[in-house]
């Protein structure tokens, strides 16, 4: 008979175990036993980190930049508002030199003041530049141009 409460499963009707290797213990080998549970969940918890970082840094891939090195900045809108004012804005800029490495994850860049912002980035916003072998980089654009005047794909007069 059981007052004031209403048993949802069968596990609510079966007592409690009151077992004597632990009840009943002496206080030294008590706290042994409740050291070498610590010690064992230590143990799996330590073995369930290693394993999900494995799975984790699978696909990564380690970059390290110096000093002097080149690299592309990617502009986020939390970051450049004023630089991300529409969809259609580019996403990076750039490049732009490593002034000094603060640590593998930080660097300082030479940025101008037009950004606004501190110039230390985090890794994650940089892009390895690789300088074109080209002798005429001055006039170098990236994008293509719809105003630059050029052959057409085929002859509009024969039509």
């Amino acid at each position: 008979m059981h007052y004031g409460f209403n048993p949802l499963t069968l596990l609510d009707l079966v007592p409690l175990s009151t077992s004597n290797d632990i009840m009943h213990r002496d206080g030294k080998a008590k706290a042994e036993y409740v050291q070498s549970l610590h010690e064992r969940v230590r143990a799996q918890i330590t073995k369930k980190n290693e394993h999900y970082a494995r799975l984790a840094n699978k696909r990564r891939c380690e970059v390290s930049l110096d000093i002097g090195d080149w690299v592309w900045l990617h502009l986020k809108k939390e970051r450049f508002p004023s630089q991300r004012k529409s969809k259609l804005s580019s996403r990076g800029d750039g490049p732009f030199q490593i002034v000094e490495k603060i640590n593998n994850n930080a660097y300082k860049l030479d940025l101008s003041s037009e950004y606004g912002v501190i110039a230390t980035c985090n890794i994650c916003d940089l892009c390895p530049y690789f300088a074109d072998d080209r002798e005429d980089d001055d006039g170098l654009d990236l994008r293509t141009n719809p105003l630059e005047e050029g052959g057409h794909d085929e002859d509009l007069t024969s039509l």
